[in-house]
């Protein structure tokens, strides 16, 4: 602590870490809000270290502040440290480190409030980032003592490429993405073989399916489902409850429903090891989504998709689960759960409690996202609880949705394959595609799955499917045709 030129050695090495920070903060955030590497990233973790190294950033350029400060060599005062253009050494690039220490501050601090501030004012104070590197650039380029020597240049020019590389990603990809990832061309429907059956729980069978060629399966994320396509024309989707990592297997929960139209129970019937069913997907449109805390809300058989999101939780990330059910009995996975996450589980059984939570007071001042899958009185009542941008829904049925008038016929015209098709009023727009033989993937049919998205090049759609909300399908240009119609005479899809 004796050698006079140490806060002089502290300062620049402070200065270049918190650039390099930065630079791969901006590099992070990019990977983050693109997700140009979608196939191999995780974002939890991408977050994780896009704040860690926001946070390292402004650690060091605080140190290399306070050590310019500390230094007898250079020794600036506060006022030239802290205020623009006060410096009488080269004012214009310590100004522009001062803005974008301050900008840096600024986007930093919007990140712990983000749950606090309208989303849009956080994106747009977010953009300060971009400008924060590269004031950050000239400011070292033009100040900096060591611009002179080799291991400085060589630093400086991967961290100036570094940051030309993420800002160009970023406006190359900078349209508006679509709630779910469009689907152009599908795979149609696989055989896959059932490798085991197991009981889950009262009334829960568990299903392994593996390729009957024994090659690796696609690769899908928390929240994922798959469609099997069952005798007499049967469909029906299930949540994939099993590792992500392990690509050999697809693992459902199948509950037999009192209320069953022929699905559930025809495969506790017949879904036995070595039976063949045709399987598609996986699809996705229940994602899990960057954020610093969450909440779960499963409702029974609601836990499948929950299940798979816990299990890909950063072991430090903040979270809670309110599993609710008829019985313990009933519940699939609860007593795993509760053993292995029991300060983070609350099981709510029916038939111990004899009344369900209180939703409203669990909730009441969180500011975590919230995702539920459950019935619908369920999803209702938390739609009413939780503002809109927080709260991530998987329905078991489709929101009754009411047309505007009474239903008309319309035109409809598929650019990519030059056909005009008719739709009759009694007809939805899903059986007249098909009826003109341009067949369109889909599976539940009942709006709920998201499977048959299309693109609209014009016209109004009149949205009436329980998939995302109205203004995301408007803001993407999307129509899910199983059950959606036309509020114009006509329409022009991508097909």
């Amino acid at each position: 602590m004796t050698d006079p030129q140490l806060w002089w050695y502290v300062a620049r090495a402070s200065g270049l870490v918190a650039w390099a920070a930065m630079t791969g903060s901006v590099v992070w955030g990019v990977l983050l809000a693109t997700r140009v590497l979608r196939s191999i990233d995780n974002p939890a973790w991408l977050q994780d270290l896009h704040r860690w190294l926001g946070g390292t950033a402004l650690i060091m350029a605080g140190l290399h502040m306070l050590s310019l400060m500390l230094d007898t060599w250079t020794h600036f005062s506060p006022t030239e440290v802290l205020v623009p253009f006060a410096a009488g050494y080269r004012p214009l690039p310590i100004a522009m480190g001062i803005v974008a220490f301050y900008l840096l501050v600024a986007v930093y601090g919007s990140t712990l409030l983000r749950p606090r501030m309208p989303q849009r004012f956080w994106k747009a104070l977010h953009y300060g980032s971009y400008a924060s590197a590269i004031l950050v650039s000239f400011h070292a380029g033009w100040s900096g003592s060591d611009v002179g020597s080799w291991g400085y240049r060589l630093a400086a020019f991967t961290l100036l490429g570094l940051t030309t590389v993420a800002v160009l990603v970023r406006v190359l990809t900078a349209a508006a993405p679509l709630p779910p990832p469009p689907r152009r061309h599908a795979a149609p429907p696989r055989p896959m073989t059932v490798t085991a059956t197991y009981p889950l729980a009262r009334e829960v069978l568990g299903v392994d399916l593996s390729m009957q060629d024994g090659t690796e399966l696609p690769i899908w994320t928390p929240g994922a489902h798959v469609t099997l396509y069952l005798p007499g024309g049967l469909t029906r989707c299930y949540s994939l409850c099993g590792d992500p990592a392990d690509r050999s297997r697809y693992r459902i929960a199948v509950h037999r429903a009192g209320s069953s139209r022929g699905g559930s129970t025809w495969l506790h019937a017949n879904a036995a090891a070595g039976a063949i069913l045709d399987v598609s997907g996986p699809d996705n449109h229940f994602t899990l989504e960057p954020a610093p805390e969450y909440i779960f809300v499963a409702g029974g058989i609601g836990i499948t998709p929950i299940r798979a999101m816990i299990e890909a939780l950063p072991a430090h990330r903040r979270w809670r689960l309110v599993y609710i059910g008829r019985s313990r009995a009933t519940m699939a996975f609860s007593g795993e759960l509760q053993q292995r996450w029991p300060e983070h589980v609350s099981v709510y059984a029916r038939d111990e409690t004899g009344v369900r939570p209180d939703l409203a007071r669990i909730l009441d001042g969180t500011t975590a996202a919230v995702y539920c899958c459950g019935p619908a009185s369920m999803t209702e009542e938390l739609a009413a609880l939780v503002p809109a941008p927080r709260l991530h829904i998987e329905r078991f049925t489709p929101i009754s949705q009411q047309l505007d008038g009474p239903r008309r016929a319309f035109e409809v015209t598929c650019t990519r394959s030059r056909t005009q098709v008719h739709v009759s009023a009694h007809q939805s727009l899903l059986d007249a595609l098909e009826s003109a033989h341009l067949p369109v993937y889909s599976s539940c049919r009942e709006g709920i799955c998201g499977a048959c998205q299309l693109r609209v090049l014009a016209g109004h759609p009149e949205h009436l499917d329980s998939v995302v909300g109205d203004e995301d399908k408007d803001r993407a240009d999307i129509i899910y045709p199983c059950v959606s119609r036309s509020r114009t005479s006509s329409l022009t899809l991508d097909l």
